[in-house]
């Protein structure tokens, strides 16, 4: 493969969103007429009500019980949380309330909250890494931010100063860095989420919310190395479609997927590859963004991913690896293509021998090296490089975001907790 070694660009921050009710915004919205389908990004421009979110005045209680922690190799995904949380109420008459980092604890929750109901309900998957001096960093937590808030006004739930959130997350962090490992691989997942609670059966835009983060330890995806995986092409069910909230970081878009994950899985297959439409577009693998790799008649290879048309998430491992490629591959040898692309395509291209490679990218794994596809119970064999269960972009990229993420090599996406 073709890759330069050129110095890391600076990328620039993403514009972030005002810290805006989304109930109040909605109901502007209707007052002022706007589109019908204006984008949640214009909503979260009008003018905000209540306090702001502030990273001054937070509350510290400390844990009086600290839990055991794990041995690094006894970790399992999701399984381990740490000894703290954030939690953050907002109602539509006072805004933000005072951000209180606590002992990790239940939630008390009326039967009638409305996130039981009608699913007003968003999160954010973003990971914490100690480099080799013991530092702790976050990876561009301010793409998780910018999303989030994109989400939360989409379902009407209130938006918040993404700078603050941030710094909040980091005095959390702080706290509970010594559930870090310190072994190459590991880190801390963090999930923020945002919940309408107010009690009601009434459906409409929540008048209060909460705002929280837990962590858990967490080791590498894959322990032992890579593990390609197989999947099965689906288009008996939709994971998303264009105006809809496949887009988003809803909790209520995971639900649905399980069915077919299960029967994939049932069928020998690991995950779900989505199609979209009668021309069958390639959308996402699982949970993942998906990333192909085809050879050109000219000879240039291609790196394609779908486009942001609102049926994949805006994934920031996938911006990540898109920004390292338009940076570090060589650009007489390669072409970085965010376009549809059908699974015919990808069939096509497997018989001529021009499917190069197939990953996912996501927070978890960072990449998942793909070996073969079902679609219409025959099989797409994807080539991975001479005794290794990956190709060989899939490596690189892991490889470059890792280094990033652990401090090994500065940059502006690497964000040090002081």
């Amino acid at each position: 493969m073709a890759f330069s070694n050129s110095r890391p660009l600076l990328f620039s921050a993403v514009r972030g969103l005002s810290a805006s009710p989304a109930s109040y915004l909605v109901r502007r919205s209707w007052q002022q007429r706007l589109p019908k389908f204006c984008s949640a990004s214009t909503l979260a421009q009008a003018e905000p009500e209540g306090a702001q979110l502030s990273a001054a005045n937070i509350s510290i209680e400390k844990t009086a019980a600290p839990k055991e922690k794990l041995p690094p190799s006894k970790l399992v995904f999701g399984h381990t949380f740490t000894d703290h949380m954030v939690q953050i109420p907002w109602n539509a008459t006072d805004g933000w309330l005072t951000p209180k980092i606590l002992p990790y604890q239940n939630l008390s929750l009326d039967p009638a909250t409305c996130v039981f109901h009608y699913a007003f309900e968003c999160f954010e998957g973003m990971k914490a890494y100690k480099d080799s001096k013991g530092s702790v960093r976050l990876f561009r937590p301010d793409k998780n931010m910018d999303r989030m808030n994109r989400t939360a006004a989409r379902i009407c739930l209130p938006t918040f100063d993404h700078e603050a959130f941030i710094k909040i997350i980091a005095e959390l962090v702080k706290l509970d860095s010594d559930w870090i490992p310190s072994e190459r691989g590991y880190s801390l997942y963090i999930r923020p989420t945002l919940i309408g609670t107010q009690a009601s059966l009434g459906v409409g835009p929540p008048q209060s919310a909460l705002l929280y983060v837990i962590m858990s330890p967490v080791g590498p995806y894959y322990p032992t190395g890579f593990k390609a995986v197989k999947l099965e092409a689906t288009d008996y069910a939709i994971r998303a479609w264009p105006k809809g909230v496949g887009d988003r970081k809803l909790g209520a878009n995971y639900a649905p997927a399980i069915l077919p994950q299960q029967m994939a899985a049932s069928r020998g297959y690991q995950q779900n590859l989505w199609l979209f439409g009668d021309e069958g577009y390639i959308t996402e693998v699982g949970t993942m963004n998906m990333f192909l790799v085809f050879k050109q008649p000219d000879g240039k290879l291609e790196l394609v991913t779908a486009p942001l048309d609102g049926t994949i998430l805006e994934g920031v491992t996938r911006d990540s690896i898109l920004g390292l490629a338009r940076e570090r591959f060589d650009k007489d040898k390669w072409v970085i293509s965010e376009r549809k692309a059908t699974i015919r395509e990808v069939a096509d291209h497997a018989t001529a021998g021009t499917l190069v490679e197939a990953f996912g990218s996501g927070t978890a794994a960072v990449v998942s090296p793909i070996k073969e596809i079902s679609w219409r119970d025959q099989p797409i064999s994807v080539p991975l490089q001479p005794g290794k269960e990956t190709g060989p972009v899939a490596e690189q990229m892991a490889k470059w975001i890792a280094e990033i993420q652990y401090g090994e090599v500065e940059h502006p996406w690497s964000v040090l907790l002081e």
